[in-house]
């Protein structure tokens, strides 16, 4: 049952494709306004999760419900933008920084303001200077910064992240995750965030949710990784969380 607290919830959702059972019975939610890390092996699931929640995947059966409304209710390109998403690649398109910025209000023929461009680039810590740069001239850590402040043009309810540190180096990792608390706590945004790093689930995350092998495994305060119940994770967390 979705309560007002959830902004997302998966009620017995499935999802098969080329005959392969992805995702299997998945019930539970993310409630509003927290981190909540998402953890598992690779194929466990965790990307197509990411892909059910905003539509660019439909599920096989059962039900997804954002902000208390079924998904099938929402028109494609508002749930798009209530729901951002921040990828690994930090894809940029040719030109400058400011370009970049600006490509979802681009796309929706719409324009950018100065005065909002300039406030992105603070809130993510670069500064306004950078936006005449060439994108190609950015580092990794800009890259993804910049990445995540396209991402939050829209301003979206809520944040969904894959990976996003995984190619950074330790001081950049740390400048996003800091980048990232901030943003949650300034716009109270429900983050949701993928990594294979269990210290960063552990130490970022408030709640975590644990795939295995298509199915949640478990789910609950970040501190279950610690002690969890599930063999499977207890495998897989085995010399990786103290």
């Amino acid at each position: 049952m979705t309560t007002h607290n959830d902004a997302i919830r998966f009620e017995q959702v499935n999802y098969a494709a080329g005959g392969l059972h992805i995702l299997q019975n998945i019930t539970g939610s993310f409630s509003k306004g927290d981190i909540t890390t998402l953890v598992g092996p690779s194929g466990a699931g965790k990307t197509t999760l990411f892909r059910l929640i905003n539509g660019l995947k439909s599920p096989s059966s059962g039900g997804i419900f954002v902000d208390g409304k079924h998904i099938n209710s929402y028109d494609p390109v508002k749930l798009r933008r209530d729901v951002g998403i921040a990828l690994q690649s930090a894809t940029m398109v040719n030109g400058s920084v400011r370009k970049n910025l600006a490509l979802p209000l681009t796309l929706q023929g719409k324009m950018l303001s100065d005065e909002d461009a300039v406030e992105l680039m603070e809130l993510v810590g670069l500064d306004k200077s950078y936006l005449n740069r060439n994108s190609k001239d950015l580092s990794g850590g800009q890259r993804q910064k910049l990445s995540i402040a396209r991402t939050l043009v829209n301003r979206p309810k809520i944040l969904l992240l894959d990976e996003i540190t995984s190619s950074l180096d330790r001081v950049s990792k740390q400048d996003i995750e800091e980048l990232i608390v901030k943003i949650n706590q300034k716009y109270s945004a429900t983050v949701i965030w993928i990594t294979h790093n269990l210290e960063q689930a552990l130490t970022i995350g408030e709640y975590t949710w644990v795939m295995m092998d298509g199915q949640l495994a478990e789910a609950g305060k970040s501190d279950l990784l610690k002690n969890p119940k599930d063999d499977r994770i207890k495998h897989f967390v085995k010399g990786e969380v103290d």
